[in-house]
């Protein structure tokens, strides 16, 4: 890659990740500082270290896995934890290069989105819990999921319509995604 080509892919307005089978193996310096890493410190890692749990980085691939066999495209806008713990709101958009094997090499983008959404804090159980709400599942969905009881997640439930002042979920999904009214 020349001087100038390399100068463009590292300073690029987003992050730009070529994966192989969820390893990264080449990301810009956009990326890196989007997560708080050093260039160095992302290339040959696995994908799992941006994510809180293995649960919640399974549960990511298996929702855009459909979309890249079908299209070989899929994005979505995603809550990401940075280096220091703290969560952002983040773009993603992904195509696969790989077609028979969606995740074999995909190039992704990351864009921080966080301006257009209120910040929040979560515990990462309520993380968990607003996940699944996210994808539309049921208070027992989300309980076989978590393997806690029905009971516990509306327990949870009630605290973040509580934390968020909201009458329901919609109130807090759009609350978190920015949309909602203080």
């Amino acid at each position: 890659m020349d001087d100038l080509t390399q100068l463009t892919f590292d300073h690029a307005p987003v992050g730009l990740v070529l994966t192989e089978n969820r390893i990264i193996k080449s990301c810009n310096q956009t990326f890196a500082e989007l997560f708080g890493y050093k260039v160095a410190e992302l290339v040959n890692q696995s994908f799992r270290m941006l994510y809180e749990t293995r649960k919640e980085f399974d549960e990511i691939r298996d929702i855009g896995l459909a979309p890249l066999r079908e299209t070989g495209d899929y994005t979505d806008e995603r809550l990401m934890l940075h280096r220091d713990g703290t969560m952002f709101w983040c773009r993603f958009r992904a195509h696969t290069l790989t077609p028979d094997d969606p995740l074999g090499r995909t190039v992704l983008t990351f864009t921080d989105i966080s301006e257009t959404h209120q910040p929040f804090s979560l515990t990462p159980r309520e993380r968990q819990v607003v996940l699944l709400l996210r994808k539309g599942r049921t208070s027992k969905e989300i309980a076989r999921s978590l393997s806690i009881s029905p009971r516990t997640v509306e327990d949870h439930r009630a605290r973040l319509l509580s934390k968020f002042e909201v009458k329901n979920v919609a109130g807090l999904l759009a609350r978190l995604a920015g949309t909602g009214q203080p």
